[in-house]
């Protein structure tokens, strides 16, 4: 008996010291949270250059209109990917999800390439105008990677290297969205080139910091 009470007493004393975990909320619930920053740099955008030149862009160039859903829609499924992927027990195939608005993205700002008319109110960018291109992505991008690792690391990364990835991956589509707000240049090669070495700083730079920030090793 003297051994029983032992037991019931370590039992008694372990479970004294439990903290009380707060659930989760589901993936898409924090997805939507993310974005909500995500929002507010948008509406500060659209409060100082209005959303006329973007629709007039749009307007005369459709292939802008349609990158310009392929980065919002790779930003969301991105995000979404990382946050279902930081909960143990689902599968790599999540990251995946990000492809098709990928696709979409580089689809369509290469098409933009091939017309032989500018869009309204735009231009061929400089070198020096498009470098202003890639510092406002990976501007916009910290504070936004920032965050989704903050609200990673609550969760318990298993992958903590793809997870990160996919960090970099939506913070630098919602940095190229937000972009589209005030982006006065055309779809030029070098313009994109530029945008494509900004996507690829800001998912490396994730990749090499995130996925520490996210491992708990």
């Amino acid at each position: 008996m003297s051994d029983v009470r032992r037991h019931e007493a370590l039992i008694d004393a372990l479970g004294a010291e439990l903290v009380p975990v707060r659930r989760l909320l589901p993936p898409w619930l924090r997805t939507l949270g993310w974005l909500a920053l995500v929002a507010a740099f948008a509406v500060l955008l659209f409060a100082h250059y209005g959303d006329a030149p973007m629709l007039r862009r749009w307007t005369g160039a459709p292939d802008l209109a349609w990158a310009a859903l392929g980065a919002v829609l790779t930003a969301i499924t991105a995000a979404w990917a990382a946050f279902t992927l930081a909960v143990p027990g689902h599968s790599r195939a999540w990251a995946w999800l990000p492809l098709p608005p990928a696709l979409l993205w580089i689809g369509a700002s290469g098409l933009g390439c091939l017309r032989t008319w500018l869009a309204p109110g735009t231009s061929i960018a400089t070198l020096h105008q498009s470098a202003d291109c890639l510092v406002f992505i990976i501007a916009f991008s910290i504070p936004l990677s920032a965050l989704l690792v903050w609200l990673l690391r609550r969760a318990c990364p298993l992958r903590p290297l793809l997870t990160a990835l996919l960090v970099g991956l939506a913070s630098a589509a919602a940095s190229a969205s937000l972009l589209e707000i005030c982006h006065a240049f055309d779809a030029a090669a070098t313009d994109l080139l530029t945008h494509a070495l900004a996507v690829l700083i800001v998912v490396a730079a994730n990749a090499a910091m995130g996925g520490r920030l996210l491992s708990r090793q």
